[in-house]
């Protein structure tokens, strides 16, 4: 997708957010928040590149972020061109952290390798498809797109290592003493929900969530034994100390002090935490950036960094508040110079306390949103017709046109599906993001996924096909 569609998704998702009074103190956040609608950025990818020195973690009040240039929100830091490269790591093309994990290499019965398929790349295993456009301006073209596993017709399991950096937050004063500590304390709740523990869906019994929609939409040309498996591990424990204020640097040179947080308290007694996005990015690249050196992240995995209710806000070119809350997003790290270049495909996500957000945005929303779409767009290029917002009105600024098949459905009044899971003797009821179907992008009078939906595991969601953006 062009740098330009994908900046036009961002500036809608910011706008239909309600925007915070900073001014007010942290304990006023909890009733601004309930009035923000979650949503989600497309982070380009990121180059790992010696030349370009990134933030180190401990951040400073000394830190000075730069705002991105010609922007006007510090959102577009996640767009390609602003942040977009790191320190990387050494000697990058022969580093353990560039290996696969052994015991995923071979096919062994129903086994299939977790091995790359494009040549030229190393990663994890992926498949290729094409679909025509049914309707609208792109009547009759055709798209081509990667996702994760190996190809539906073959049969059998991919197993995909999903190995999770979970972080923990020290937030300090102005005079550096802490103010207040929000640990990560959803570990188990995060490996119990249906991203990694398995339930039974139409498409399938005893299986996973991303499987289930992998399924679903490729239900009448698969394997009857075909599966796209994560394989969790908890690999890194890390905690990020958060000044109260940052330096940015604006484009006409000036640098003011912001405010990098706001905390508050969500009805189920968790702090929650809103977070400059700035700030952000520059710590979650250095974070990736450091498990992969160490070999925490690998490249035929599905990385993730999770966070305790930690949301992004954005301010504008003049360091006012510009809209909140960004709760996930997926990308892949790279290394250009290196052949076969190395890609780890990454995901942020947060913990989501119920009561915060509406839409039934909780729990594990965030995650099964950006599992899903890291599920069906690996590199983020896959492409698609312009398509609309259900419910959105028509306008050229509110479309997109990719495959990020949770986007459609995060802007409808009811996002989620309540799935109640047992672990032992602990039951929870879990709210992973319902998600559009590969077919719902194609704008056709039918689909040829599971009972014709073009949604799961709600198939009334999305009673037709996406409609084409106007011109």
């Amino acid at each position: 997708m062009s740098r330009s569609a994908r900046f036009a998704t961002v500036f809608f998702l910011v706008f239909a957010f309600a925007t915070f009074a900073f001014a007010q103190t942290d304990a006023g956040t909890a009733a601004a928040i309930a009035s923000a609608q979650p949503g989600y950025v497309d982070k380009a990818p990121v180059s790992l590149n010696p030349s370009q020195p990134s933030v180190l973690q401990p951040v400073t009040s000394a830190t000075i972020l730069d705002f991105p240039a010609d922007a006007d929100s510090s959102r577009a830091i996640f767009a390609a061109g602003n942040g977009a490269s790191s320190n990387g790591p050494s000697s990058a093309s022969n580093s353990s952290a560039v290996k696969h994990a052994s015991q995923n290499n071979r096919g062994d019965g129903d086994r299939r390798p977790n091995l790359p398929t494009i040549d030229g790349l190393d990663t994890l295993a992926t498949f290729s498809g094409a679909f025509m456009t049914q309707a609208g301006p792109s009547l009759g073209r055709v798209f081509n797109f990667n996702m994760i596993g190996n190809h539906p017709a073959l049969g059998g399991t991919t197993v995909i290592p999903a190995q999770i950096t979970t972080v923990s937050l020290r937030l300090l004063n102005p005079d550096g003493s802490l103010n207040v500590t929000v640990p990560f304390v959803f570990r188990d709740l995060f490996e119990d929900s249906p991203n990694f523990a398995r339930t039974n869906y139409r498409s399938g019994r005893r299986i996973q969530y991303a499987d289930a929609i992998h399924r679903a939409q490729f239900f009448n040309i698969m394997g009857d034994d075909w599966h796209t498996v994560l394989d969790p591990s908890f690999v890194n424990d890390v905690t990020f100390t958060i000044p109260r204020f940052v330096n940015v640097r604006f484009p006409d040179g000036s640098v003011k002090a912001i405010q990098a947080y706001q905390v508050g308290t969500a009805p189920d007694g968790n702090h929650f935490v809103l977070m400059l996005d700035l700030l952000f990015n520059a710590l979650y690249v250095n974070q990736v950036v450091n498990d992969i050196n160490a070999g925490n992240f690998t490249t035929d995995a599905l990385s993730s960094t999770l966070f305790p209710n930690t949301f992004l806000f954005s301010i504008n070119n003049q360091g006012q508040p510009a809209g909140c809350c960004v709760l996930g997003f997926h990308t892949f790290f790279n290394d250009p110079t290196a052949v076969p270049q190395p890609r780890w495909v990454t995901e942020f996500a947060s913990w989501i306390s119920p009561g915060l957000f509406g839409a039934g945005f909780e729990d594990v929303t965030a995650l099964s949103h950006e599992i899903s779409e890291a599920f069906a767009n690996p590199f983020v290029n896959n492409a698609t017709a312009s398509w609309q917002f259900p419910g959105v009105p028509p306008t050229a600024k509110v479309c997109q046109a990719n495959l990020e098949e949770g986007d459609p459905i995060e802007v409808l009044n009811n996002a989620t599906i309540p799935l109640t899971l047992r672990e032992r003797k602990e039951v929870f009821t879990y709210h992973p993001q319902i998600i559009p179907l590969l077919q719902w992008f194609e704008m056709g009078a039918k689909s040829n996924a599971i009972d014709g939906a073009f949604s799961f595991p709600d198939e009334t969601t999305l009673p037709h096909s996406a409609l084409p953006c106007p011109q």
